[in-house]
C-alpha cells in the first residue's frame, strides 16, 4: 500500500512539473554555451595577431605628431605676440598709474609701448651708482626727484617768450619739472601731449621776470605760501598786491583743472587701448588654438582613412567601389566618434594654451608636458584595466603582463620624445633642415619626431612582443582549459536535455497505460452491471411471457463502443 501511495505521489509530481519550461531553459543554456565556445575559439585565433601591437606603436607615433601640432601653434602665438607668453590679465594690458610708478609695466599692450614711456620717463632723473633716483628737499620740505640737465629743454624749445621791454617772461603755471615728475602724465600722455599742454594758453602766464625766476619749478601755491630762508614770502619780497596774488592763484587753479582733465582723458584712452589689446591677444590665441584643433582633427581623419586603406589593401576584393566604401567608412567613423573628437579638441586646445603660457621654457616644458601626459595616460589605463569587471576574473599573472604592456607603451612614447629631441638637435646643424614648415615646425623637428618615434617604436615593439608572447602562452593554456570545461558543460547540458526527454516519454507512456487501465476497468464494470440487469430481469418474468434481450445487449454494446472509442 505504501509503495502504491509513493508511486501515486510521484506520478502527481510529474504531472504538475513544467517539463516544457525546463527543456526551454536547458536549450537556451546550451545555445549560450555554444556561443561562449565560439568566442573562445576566436580568441585563440587572435592571440598571435600582431595587428594590435602594431596599432599601439602607430598610435604612439601619431600622438607625438598631433602633440607637435599643438606645441607649434603655441610657439607661433608667442612669435606673433612680440615674443611674450600668453597673459590675458587686465594688469598685463591695462596700465595703471600706480603700477607705472612702481615700474610694473603692462607689457602685453600692443597699442601703446609703455615700456618705452617708462624708460623715457626714468631717463629724466639723476641716479646713483645703484640706479636709485637722487632726490632733494624743496622749500616746503618735500623730497623731490632731481632732474638731469636738459630734461626741460623740449618744454622750453617752442615756448613763447615774454616782453623784453616790459621785463616779462612767459611762465609755465604748472612747471615743466612738475609735469616731467608726474607719473600719471608719464603713464597716460604722450610726450607731445605733455609739451602741448605745458605750452598751451591754459598753462602759460606772462609775469614779471624776477617773479618767474623766483618761482622756478615750484608750484604756484608752494611758491606763494612758503617763506625763504629769511622768513620772507614772495608777496612781501616783490610787493605783490592782493589782486595780483588772487589772479596768480586763479590762473594756477584753472591750469590744474585743465591739466587734470587732460590726464583723465589720456587715462581713459589707456584703458580703452588696454581692453583692445586684451581682446586682440585673446583673438590670437583663439585663432592659433582653432588652427591647431582643425589640424589635429584633420590628422585624426587622415589616420582613420589610412587604417581603412590598410584594411582595404589586406582585403580580397580590391576595386574602386570597395575603396570608396572604405573611405566613406572612415569618414562616418570620424563623424560619429564625437566623444573622442571632443577629447582631442580639448586636449589640443589645452596644449596650445599651456605652451603659450609657459613659452619662456617651452623646449623643456614640451618634454615635461608629454612625459606627464604619457605617464598619466599609462597610469589611467592601468587603473581602468584593473577596475574593469571583465578583467577581475583573469589570472593575476596575465593582468600584470597586460599592465606591463600599457606601461611599456607609455615608456615607448616617452622614449620617442627624448630621441626626437636628440635627433632634432643633430639635424639642426644642417642649415637647410632648419627651414620652417607651416603649422608643423622645422624640417629637422618633423624628421626628429618621426625618426625618434620610429626607433622608440621598434624598441617598444620588441618589448611588447616579448610580453605579448608570454601573455599568449598563458592565455592559450587558459583557453584550452576553458574550452575543455565549456565542452564538458555542453555535454552535460545535452545529457540533461536527453534525460528530460526520457522522463517526458516515460511520463507519456505511463499516462497512456493508466488511461487504458482505467477504461478497461470501466468496461468491466459496465459489462458486469449489464449482465446483472439481464439475469435479474430474466428471473422475474413468467415463462409464458416472450423475453426479448436484443435491446439490452444493443445498449451494452453502445456503451462499450463509447468507452473503447475514447482510447483511440
Amino acid at each position: 500500500m505504501a509503495n502504491q501511495n509513493a508511486s501515486e505521489n510521484k506520478r502527481q509530481e510529474l504531472e504538475t512539473f513544467d517539463f516544457e519550461e525546463l527543456e526551454r531553459q536547458l536549450q537556451e543554456d546550451l545555445e549560450n554555451e555554444f556561443s561562449d565556445l565560439n568566442f573562445l575559439e576566436e580568441q585563440s585565433i587572435q592571440l598571435g595577431n600582431t595587428d594590435t601591437l602594431g596599432q599601439v606603436i602607430l598610435d604612439t607615433v601619431w600622438e607625438q605628431f598631433t602633440n607637435q601640432i599643438a606645441l607649434k601653434a603655441g610657439e607661433d602665438f608667442i612669435k606673433e605676440n612680440n615674443g611674450l607668453n600668453l597673459d590675458l590679465r587686465s594688469e598685463a594690458h591695462i596700465q595703471t598709474t600706480e603700477n607705472f610708478a612702481n615700474g610694473k609695466i603692462a607689457s602685453h599692450n600692443t597699442e601703446i609701448d609703455y615700456q618705452k614711456r617708462y624708460d623715457d620717463w626714468q631717463s629724466n632723473f639723476m641716479k646713483d651708482e645703484n640706479g636709485n633716483i637722487i632726490t632733494h628737499k624743496t622749500r616746503s620740505g618735500k623730497d623731490e626727484a632731481t632732474l638731469v640737465k636738459g630734461a626741460r629743454d623740449k618744454y622750453d624749445a617752442n615756448r613763447p617768450s615774454g616782453s623784453v621791454e616790459n621785463h616779462t617772461d612767459m611762465d609755465h603755471t604748472i612747471a615743466a619739472a612738475e609735469i616731467i615728475r608726474d607719473a600719471e602724465a608719464a603713464a597716460h600722455m604722450t610726450e607731445s601731449e605733455k609739451v602741448g599742454f605745458a605750452n598751451s594758453d591754459a598753462n602759460l602766464n606772462e609775469m614779471d621776470s624776477s617773479l618767474n625766476r623766483s618761482k622756478g619749478d615750484k608750484s604756484m601755491s608752494e611758491w606763494l605760501d612758503n617763506p625763504n630762508s629769511k622768513g620772507q614770502k614772495p608777496k612781501e619780497i616783490f610787493d605783490i598786491s592782493d589782486d595780483d596774488e588772487a589772479k596768480l592763484r586763479k590762473k594756477d587753479e584753472e591750469a590744474r583743472a585743465e591739466y587734470e582733465k587732460q590726464k583723465k582723458e589720456a587715462e581713459a584712452r589707456s584703458i580703452e587701448a588696454g581692453k583692445k589689446s586684451q581682446k586682440a591677444e585673446a583673438f590670437r590665441i583663439g585663432k592659433d588654438a582653432a588652427r591647431a584643433v582643425l589640424m589635429n582633427l584633420l590628422a585624426e581623419l587622415i589616420k582613420k582613412i589610412v587604417r581603412q586603406l590598410i584594411k582595404w589593401l589586406k582585403s580580397a576584393e580590391k576595386n574602386l567601389k570597395s575603396l570608396i566604401t572604405a573611405i566613406k567608412d572612415a569618414i562616418v567613423e570620424f563623424i560619429f566618434n564625437v566623444k573622442n573628437n571632443l577629447i582631442s579638441i580639448a586636449d589640443t586646445a589645452a596644449t596650445v594654451i599651456a605652451t603659450s603660457i609657459l613659452g619662456p621654457v617651452v623646449s623643456s616644458i614640451k618634454r615635461a608636458w608629454m612625459f606627464i601626459k604619457q605617464g598619466w595616460g599609462s597610469l589611467k589605463q592601468s587603473i581602468e584595466y584593473i577596475k574593469n569587471p571583465e578583467n577581475r576574473n583573469k589570472p593575476v599573472g596575465i593582468m600584470m603582463f597586460e599592465i606591463g604592456k600599457i606601461v611599456t607603451a607609455g615608456f615607448t612614447a616617452a622614449g620617442a620624445i627624448v630621441l626626437g629631441e636628440v635627433i632634432e638637435k643633430g639635424l639642426l646643424t644642417i642649415p637647410i633642415l632648419g627651414v620652417e614648415i607651416p603649422f608643423l615646425g622645422s624640417i629637422a623637428n618633423v624628421l626628429g619626431i618621426f625618426m625618434g618615434a620610429l626607433v622608440a617604436g621598434i624598441i617598444g615593439a620588441l618589448a611588447l612582443n616579448l610580453i605579448n608572447h608570454l601573455i599568449v602562452e598563458k592565455q592559450k593554456k587558459q583557453l584550452e582549459s576553458d574550452k575543455i570545461d565549456k565542452k564538458n558543460e555542453i555535454i552535460n547540458t545535452q545529457g540533461q536535455i536527453i534525460e528530460v526527454g526520457k522522463v517526458r516519454l516515460q511520463e507519456e507512456k505511463q499516462n497512456v497505460v493508466d488511461s487504458i487501465n482505467e477504461r478497461h476497468s470501466s468496461s468491466a464494470d459496465i459489462m458486469k452491471k449489464s449482465l446483472e440487469n439481464i439475469f435479474t430481469n430474466s428471473s422475474t418474468i413468467n415463462e409464458d411471457e416472450e423475453v426479448n434481450h436484443d435491446a439490452e445487449f444493443e445498449d451494452m454494446n453502445e456503451q462499450l463502443d463509447d468507452l473503447l472509442g475514447g482510447t483511440e
